[in-house]
């Protein structure tokens, strides 16, 4: 375009950000990685980085997780952005805006340490410590973000192996919600949720560790929202 200065603005960086979540052992774990230089050398971020020119954020966010903890083309992946963070002192480097995306991942495969990263750990949730840069405020809005997408839509199945059992979708909810939920209540209206989730052909059961009857294994329905939705207990004393 005639006329037009791309150089007017003072440049600035866009990165990408991955709040990965899973459970392992009963407990909400997220990926993390050991910073390999400054800034925040020797501090546990989440995966990232610059995006290229030739790429789109959601590329880069894909590139980065295979570079940075070795997860490239991992089964099951949930990615979805979670939303744009641009403080302008949020780098220490430059001006730096970061998209930011929340993944879940129905099982944990052990992560690898590349790119610009010393390691790469799944870490508990509820114990990872102070994170480099703004990514505990990362985190903490992923975690909001996907505990609130649990009540109206399906998303709590993207927690779980293809076949799962109703106890094991339940200890999803439990988990993220950090509450206990009764389980007959759960049961019923799980299974009258239309398209929520449907059982495996054939009466496929399995032994979950208990003394009862094997469970009915089920998959998930076509459904996407719950309608109604399934609402997370209130919180009991003050908030």
């Amino acid at each position: 375009m005639d006329g037009y200065d791309k150089y007017a603005y003072e440049p600035f960086a866009v990165t990408v950000d991955l709040a990965v979540l899973t459970l392992r052992a009963g407990a909400l774990h997220v990926l993390l990685v050991e910073r390999g230089q400054e800034p925040y050398a020797g501090t546990w971020a989440l995966p990232g980085g610059f995006v290229l020119p030739d790429e789109s954020a959601e590329t880069a966010a894909r590139r980065e997780l295979a570079e940075e903890t070795g997860l490239a083309d991992v089964s099951g992946l949930h990615l979805e952005q979670l939303r744009t963070y641009s403080e302008p002192d949020r780098d220490p480097r430059m001006r730096v805006v970061s998209v930011a995306f929340a993944a879940l991942l129905p099982h944990a495969p052990e992560p690898l340490g590349g790119g610009d990263a010393a390691q790469a750990r799944w870490l508990p949730y509820d114990g990872t410590g102070p994170l480099a840069f703004d990514h505990d405020r990362i985190l903490a809005d992923a975690h909001d973000r996907v505990g609130a997408k649990l009540e109206y839509s399906c998303l709590a199945t993207a927690f779980c192996a293809p076949e799962f059992t109703l106890g094991e979708l339940q200890r999803v909810y439990e988990t993220v919600w950090g509450t206990a939920l009764d389980r007959p209540n759960f049961r019923r209206k799980v299974l009258t949720t239309p398209g929520f989730v449907e059982p495996v052909p054939g009466g496929v059961a399995r032994l979950t560790g208990g003394r009862g009857k094997p469970a009915a294994l089920y998959r998930a329905g076509t459904a996407t929202t719950l309608h109604p939705p399934l609402l997370r207990p209130p919180r009991e004393g003050p908030a």
